[in-house]
């Protein structure tokens, strides 16, 4: 793709993909068309972007037209002006990586930087930086893993972001939502409302692969990359990031399976991988197989399905667990559930003498089988509590060093706080949850106040004063899902 004057033929390799990247059956929900201006130079930059440059729309256009495509020639299009881009859209207080590089260190020479980080990636003498491993803690009391890349490589990695999405954006299904340009979290969570709340669905399977990001295996991974690309540098690239290492605690640590979370291009990489080992396969199982309808809503690793009869669920299961053996990865047996659930769950479980209808949790929501206010079924999310209580606990160690601020500092952050976590979880169904949270950011508040002095007077009275004068009040932000499922994929 060198020059505009060239075939299509001389840009391209038509050569057949691997079997194991047969043409889905059909994507869940139909992908707008780019209506930008075809001499539009530039975006975004951000990974949830939607558009792509004058370059890139010519290759999202051949990859659309062409599912077998295999594309010769992609690393012209890391430029110096993306690297650029991607630089001003780096956090600036990111923490930095193994090599101390902050973002205020690099913009001070940041044309020299670039031009050569530009002349090292073309003449591959570019090296990638082993990922630094820092550990935060998770809600079940646990540490997660979280690699933190040197910044050149996260400039690298995000055009390289940039130029694979013009390809595997026309490639990925429609019920796969993580980490993908114009899709999130509220998408995948809105798919699932809207098909439990107006589609036969009877059963869920809640699966979860155990320690994903570290069980990928990494010669599948490249030979899934290769059923598109082709151009031996971009290929290069990746196992370079794949092979850096991780830098654990001043040791360095070379893995031979799995991709380094926290690292840009992580995602996409987990998705490549996902999407020919799950979503094309269980899209052609759900239109061969089972004898009901099949839903399935997957968010990076994190997967829902939804079935109308149980066999159709238990036969999936089954076949899932073989399927993923092959690609070395397996699924949690004690995080992976299978459940009634749905419209019917409640009047079925009372006749078996059985409880209420259990619950499962899908991207920081629990979803719950409920009754509207008319007696009619009603899909109920609620805040995890568990993640609830982790953040709240986040609040109370920063207040501690807040303490002696003005009360009006400390109300600005609060406010924040607060303004941040409604953002999330102001769904419909979840009142409850956000007035629970609204009110337990008051009582720190007023515990941290007290702590200030022996003498303090702090009153609920007061508090109140001060979170009225202060606090957002809880209110519900977003749609309901199945109107605003409608609305974006409308059929």
């Amino acid at each position: 793709m060198h020059g505009h004057e060239k075939s299509d033929s001389a840009i391209v390799a038509m050569k057949p993909a691997n079997k194991a990247a047969t043409k889905a059956a059909e994507r869940a929900e139909p992908r707008a068309g780019t209506k930008r201006n075809m001499s539009q130079t530039h975006t975004c930059r951000a990974q949830n972007r939607g558009s792509v440059s004058q370059g890139l729309e010519r290759v999202r256009e051949l990859a659309k037209r062409h599912k077998k495509m295999r594309f010769t020639t992609l690393l012209h299009h890391l430029t110096v002006d993306r690297l650029r881009e991607a630089f001003y859209a780096l956090k600036r207080k990111a923490a930095p990586g193994v090599d101390g590089t902050r973002w205020q260190d690099y913009e001070a020479g940041l044309e020299e930087h670039l031009q050569t980080l530009h002349k090292r990636v073309h003449t591959g003498s570019y090296r990638a930086q082993p990922v630094l491993r820092r550990y935060i803690p998770k809600s079940d009391g646990n540490l997660r893993p979280l690699g933190i890349a040197a910044l050149e490589d996260k400039l690298v990695q995000s055009v390289m972001v940039d130029i694979l999405n013009a390809i595997y954006e026309e490639d990925f299904l429609g019920f796969s939502y993580g980490f993908r340009p114009g899709r999130s979290q509220h998408d995948a969570l809105d798919a699932v409302a809207a098909a439990i709340q107006q589609r036969p669905v009877n059963w869920i399977l809640d699966a979860d692969i155990r320690n994903f990001f570290d069980s990928v295996n990494r010669k599948w991974l490249i030979r899934f990359v290769e059923h598109r690309v082709a151009d031996p540098r971009v290929i290069r690239l990746i196992s370079k990031w794949l092979e850096a290492g991780v830098l654990d605690k001043g040791q360095l640590l070379v893995v031979q399976t799995g991709t380094p979370q926290g690292s840009v291009i992580s995602p996409l990489l987990a998705n490549i991988y996902l999407h020919y080992v799950f979503d094309i396969w269980v899209n052609s199982w759900r239109h061969r197989c089972p004898r009901g309808q099949v839903i399935v809503s997957r968010y990076a690793d994190d997967t829902v399905l939804g079935f109308q009869y149980e066999e159709d669920a238990l036969l999936l299961k089954q076949a899932l667990e073989q399927r993923l053996e092959k690609f070395d990865l397996m699924l949690h047996p004690k995080k992976t559930r299978l459940l009634e659930f749905g419209r019917y769950a409640t009047e079925r479980r009372q006749r078996k003498g059985l409880g209420k209808p259990e619950t499962f949790t899908y991207l920081g929501f629990t979803h719950i089988s409920g009754t509207s206010r008319s007696g009619a079924f009603q899909l109920k999310r609620s805040s995890r509590k568990d993640r609830m209580r982790a953040k709240l606990q986040q609040v109370k160690e920063q207040m501690r060093r807040r303490m002696h601020e003005l009360i009006a500092s400390q109300g600005r952050w609060l406010a924040q706080v607060v303004r941040g976590y409604f953002a999330y979880h102001a769904v419909p169904t979840n009142m409850k949850a956000l007035r629970a949270f609204r009110h337990s950011i008051m009582h720190l508040w007023r515990r941290t106040l007290r702590r200030r002095s022996q003498k303090d007077n702090m009153t609920w009275q007061r508090i109140q004063r001060l979170a009225n004068e202060w606090l957002p009040q809880p209110r519900i932000l977003h749609e309901w899902p199945d109107r605003r499922f409608a609305v974006k994929y409308s059929r």
